[in-house]
């Protein structure tokens, strides 16, 4: 018997991989890019222990977000692996 997975599955889950991490990776950017660089002067105006909420997002938020990403991703990976019937 094969276990594996028919071609229209392996489109979809590619598909949805793919989607999947652009999206994470765009959510990394506007927070590492947008929240430390591009907002930061509108940012600054408020602060977290001291330190300006436009610095803390270039030092230390885009950092946190990025570890949350990578558990979301593996929970969003096990989830579409078990969707489409893929062995990880």
């Amino acid at each position: 018997m094969d276990d594996k997975p028919s071609a229209e599955n392996s489109k979809a889950y590619w598909k949805a991989t793919v989607r999947l991490t652009l999206g994470l990776l765009s959510i990394w950017f506007i927070v590492s890019y947008g929240a430390g660089i591009l907002f930061r002067d509108f940012l600054d105006q408020v602060s977290i222990g001291g330190a300006p909420l436009g610095f803390w997002f270039a030092q230390q938020g885009s950092i946190y977000v990025f570890v949350v990403l990578i558990f979301i991703y593996c929970w969003a990976m096990a989830r579409l692996e078990r969707k489409y019937g893929v062995k990880g």
